[in-house]
């Protein structure tokens, strides 16, 4: 049974997400800390919970969702795992975050493992299937474990909307066309951990979302 604790960091109140398992081993999935009492707080929180983090996971590699990968990799020994299409967000970090009046001292490292559509991460006795959703970005990816009926959906789908696709790389018929196509075909019931906002459901999106109707 996956635990789910969501942390809400920086001026874009980006969710970050611990993942683990009963056995406590554990995933930092798009750590986005700014400040140091945010670093601070996620560690406490991970040493509260009695977490053994073994991946970071990037749903996408806007600046929102990388400012703290450095410091995770670097804390817990870990690679960052993304995909391909979103390396060249990386080396835009600094001027993205200055351009925000964000500081940041040096762009995040890259990822040293790709995922791509199909791929499986597995985390103690829990899977997830890698699901690419390009349209917010080029390589947004969402993760997604069938038994635990849990969907981390990065900023592809939130409750009530969609990701937005004005940035680089962003297509919004692509986006739609992806969620339709590849998240809508889950089971109602799975439980969708958006990058911003609260947690919704796979089938009240089907329901209620005005950009998937």
């Amino acid at each position: 049974m996956l635990k789910i604790e969501c942390l809400v960091f920086n001026p874009f109140q980006e969710n970050t997400y611990i993942v683990y398992t009963e056995t406590g081993e554990g995933a930092i999935v798009d750590p986005g800390m700014l400040f140091d009492h945010e670093r601070s707080r996620l560690e406490e929180k991970i040493t509260e919970l009695k977490v053994k983090p073994r991946l970071l996971l990037q749903t996408h590699l806007h600046v929102d969702h990388v400012l703290g990968i450095r410091f995770v990799s670097e804390k817990y020994g870990l690679q960052p795992m993304a995909h391909e299409g979103d390396t060249f967000l990386i080396d835009q970090t600094q001027s993205m975050a200055a351009s925000f009046g964000m500081e940041v001292e040096e762009n995040p490292p890259f990822p040293s493992v790709f995922l791509k559509h199909g791929d499986e991460v597995e985390l103690g006795n829990a899977k997830f299937e890698v699901i690419h959703v390009p349209g917010h970005s080029p390589g947004g990816i969402a993760f997604y474990s069938a038994e635990d009926k849990v969907l981390l959906a990065g900023d592809i789908l939130f409750k009530g909307s969609v990701g937005r696709s004005d940035l680089p790389g962003g297509d919004h018929q692509q986006l739609i066309d992806g969620i339709k196509s590849r998240l809508m075909i889950l089971p109602d019931e799975v439980i969708v951990y958006p990058g911003h906002g609260p947690k919704t459901t796979i089938g009240d999106e089907k329901r209620t979302n005005p950009f998937l109707q």
